[in-house]
């Protein structure tokens, strides 16, 4: 029933276009309040984000939805996994899976799976050449993986990745060693900087050996290894003629395990809890780098106990950068991807995509989210200092906001292109590494808790060795993926 159904909108969708009574960019709405249309939205938003979406899609329906005939209904998918999995599984028509929605939310990888089964509606003929020069472009450049001029993934809201520090255990260390916050700029000034913590914290207990603290974690660690290596001059994974190439450069990957592995390695990073906020709210780390959609959890307080808490202050920085490296940060966030419908539905669901986005609007969502506007206008700071004045913006939203939407102004936006398997091949980069320096971690305590000093058993894992060892595999393994 759900295939047949699917055939009939499609043949609709062909004989109106046949006939010249097709909406879209060739004519009037085919829809009004008296015919009305309904829309239906899969995201994966939670709490802030999933409330500050609902509050928008009512405000549409009570507005210029109610005035054109246009009904959205939205849905949230729990996590990014758990809507991917439900959008290709009703997209491929599987047993018990619900029809496809007239928009979803997605990136790139999944758009262009769900683009080569035929359902993917391009957006570029609802758009006049005006109304896109208004985003800014590297955000419109992630929805043409079909072609220049073609538009599959429209943005609405991105993230950026902040540093985030707890400011209240941070200002303790600062007093007692002179350690200054300027180190957070470059990414060699963050492992220095947690070196320095992890000796100051043990020295606090001199009757107990090599008990010093991690300062620093990372969240979403492909995001390290891809940018990391793009300011250091290396595509890891590009797109040549619609074929995917990998550039895993030892030199640059070096320096990516150096100012990661090495620092886990000696306890200087940590990472225990799901996120990095949850360390740093068990008091495991005192900074991270992470989405600044995420930034909104920062937690307020640092528990070490059912009976001992005490409150934090949160302070936001740009993520730091490789020394000498290229002005580089990644552009996250998934975009809204309209499905091949009848006519009328799909100029709806542009209707809505592009009241969404207007330019205060869309600030009114980044500030209730913690993502980035996509429309020039919007990020212009005048714009938005007023836009939080009138909001009441928290002291942590104005941080997130001020400090994500600065990224977007100083840096080139970037993300890797969609190609078939790329999902896969960003997991390998987001676990090769992660995984073998959690592995040996464990390795090296258990040495020293049988008496061997840190040194002598960070020795035995920070070798040209272990690197060629691991890269050799890693590498190996991008390439089976990416041959596919």
């Amino acid at each position: 029933m759900k295939h047949a159904k699917r055939i009939a909108a499609l043949c609709l969708a062909a004989a109106l276009f046949l006939t010249g009574c097709a909406s879209g960019a060739s004519g009037s709405a085919a829809f009004s309040p008296e015919n009305p249309v309904t829309v239906t939205v899969w995201h994966y938003y939670n709490g802030p984000q999933q409330q500050a979406f609902a509050d928008l899609v009512n405000e549409f329906n009570e507005t210029v939805g109610r005035e054109k005939g246009i009904a959205v209904q939205q849905s949230s998918q729990a996590t990014v996994t758990d809507l991917e999995t439900s959008v290709l599984a009703a997209a491929n028509r599987e047993v018990g899976a619900p029809e496809v929605p007239n928009i979803f939310a997605a990136y790139a990888d999944t758009a262009y799976a769900v683009d080569r089964l035929g359902l993917v509606a391009d957006l570029r003929p609802y758009l006049t050449d005006e109304e896109l020069a208004e985003y800014v472009p590297g955000y419109l450049e992630e929805g043409a993986f079909s072609g220049e001029g073609t538009l599959k993934i429209f943005p609405i809201a991105k993230s950026v990745e902040l540093l985030m520090l707890n400011a209240t255990d941070w200002e303790k260390f600062a007093a007692a060693t002179g350690a200054d916050d300027s180190a957070f700029a470059t990414v060699e000034g963050i492992t220095e900087t947690a070196r320095q913590y992890y000796e100051w914290t043990d020295a606090q207990t001199p009757d107990i050996s090599d008990d010093g603290k991690a300062f620093f974690g990372r969240d979403a660690f492909a995001n390290y290894m891809i940018i990391g290596a793009r300011q250091l001059g290396v595509e890891l994974l590009r797109v040549e003629d619609g074929a995917p190439v990998l550039d895993f450069d030892k030199d640059v990957v070096r320096r990516l395990w150096d100012n990661y592995y090495v620092p886990f390695i000696n306890g200087w990073f940590g990472a225990s809890g799901r996120f990095r906020s949850d360390d740093i709210k068990m008091g495991n780390i005192i900074a991270c780098v992470g989405s600044s959609s995420g930034a909104a959890y920062f937690p307020d307080e640092c528990i070490l106990s059912d009976t001992e808490s005490y409150p934090i202050e949160m302070r936001a920085y740009p993520c730091p950068k490789f020394e000498g490296g290229e002005d580089f940060a990644v552009q996250q966030g998934a975009g809204l991807v309209v499905t091949n419908a009848a006519p009328q539905e799909v100029e709806a669901s542009v209707e809505f995509l592009k009241w969404f986005t207007e330019a205060g609007r869309n600030l009114e969502f980044s500030l209730g989210s913690g993502y980035v506007p996509v429309k020039k206008e919007a990020n212009e700071m005048t714009f938005v200092e007023q836009a939080m004045d009138a909001a009441g913006a928290s002291s942590k939203m104005r941080a997130i906001i001020t400090n994500a939407i600065g990224m977007t102004g100083e840096n080139q936006m970037y993300t890797t292109k969609a190609f078939r398997n790329g999902t896969a091949a960003r997991a390998i980069l987001n676990d090769s590494m992660v995984e073998k320096a959690r592995a040996d971690r464990e390795a090296f305590l258990a040495l020293t808790a049988e008496g061997m000093p840190h040194e002598e058993a960070a020795a035995q894992f920070v070798t040209d060795e272990n690197f060629e060892a691991w890269y050799e595999e890693t590498r190996t393994a991008l390439e089976m993926c990416i041959a596919g």
